[in-house]
């Protein structure tokens, strides 16, 4: 889409610092980060949930980049959250799929709760 932020960050219209990249997704750190390590992984071919037919090929990149970028923010062992949103209930702000790896702190188990 050509006004969607992540497809323009994800093909390098708008620079930005990859933490990893393959063919079908780019890796960088969340704008606002929530947790000490905040990534963002990305596929590049713009979906824009994660129901929306995403191909077994490009959730396998997301895979290989989670555990990249993991091993190279030093949270892999410690542990590490991945979320994705989905929707405006959901917390979705950007109508592009994409997850967030949080980590580099306790994390609390509150999830949903006010």
């Amino acid at each position: 889409m050509s006004d969607c932020i992540f497809c323009k960050l994800a093909n390098k219209e708008i620079p930005t610092d990859f933490l990893y990249e393959d063919e079908n997704v780019v890796a960088f750190n969340d704008l606002h980060p929530l947790t000490p390590v905040h990534v963002l992984v990305v596929p590049k071919k713009h979906y824009d949930n994660i129901i929306d037919g995403i191909p077994a090929n490009t959730l396998e990149s997301v895979t290989k980049a989670i555990a990249a970028v993991t091993e190279k923010t030093g949270i892999k062992e410690s542990g590490f959250r991945v979320i994705t949103n989905t929707g405006e209930h959901g917390g979705q702000s950007i109508n592009h799929v994409h997850f967030h790896v949080l980590g580099g702190r306790q994390l609390d188990d509150a999830m949903g709760e006010e």
